[in-house]
């Protein structure tokens, strides 16, 4: 509860301060809100690392093989960097730059589970063979 309320305390500080600049240096409130950002990531780096060492415990206490689980974090990861990148493109006016980040998430998650994918088929061929 107090990482969000600090986050949402940033997130609003911040917000008010971009809509403060923008009107004078769009650039600068760009700078500004690209600044939040990596000080609310920043914040949550202990909360990621705990929630991975929660993954990692989880992964060898089903016995699921690390290439299942794998996958499914860099998956994770992917979403949160497009979902990321796409609206800081929106924010600097750049629609067309933030379908082209979001595309590329969205190409690099199918690439990721790719393998995946390739069992899944592997199985259903199988079973009907």
């Amino acid at each position: 509860m107090e990482l969000i309320t600090q986050a949402a305390a940033v997130c609003v500080a911040g917000a008010l301060l971009v809509l403060t600049v923008r009107q004078g240096s769009p650039v600068m409130a760009l700078c500004l809100t690209i600044g939040v950002v990596i000080i609310i990531l920043l914040f949550l780096m202990p909360s990621v690392r705990e929630l991975l060492l929660f993954f990692q415990e989880l992964e060898q206490r089903s016995g699921l093989p690390s290439a299942l689980m794998r996958p499914l974090y860099k998956t994770m990861g992917i979403a949160l960097v497009t979902r990321i990148g796409g609206d800081l493109c929106r924010d600097a006016g750049e629609s067309a730059l933030a379908a082209a980040v979001e595309t590329a998430g969205s190409v690099c998650a199918l690439l990721i589970a790719l393998p995946l994918l390739k069992q899944v088929v592997e199985i259903l061929l199988g079973m009907t063979a």
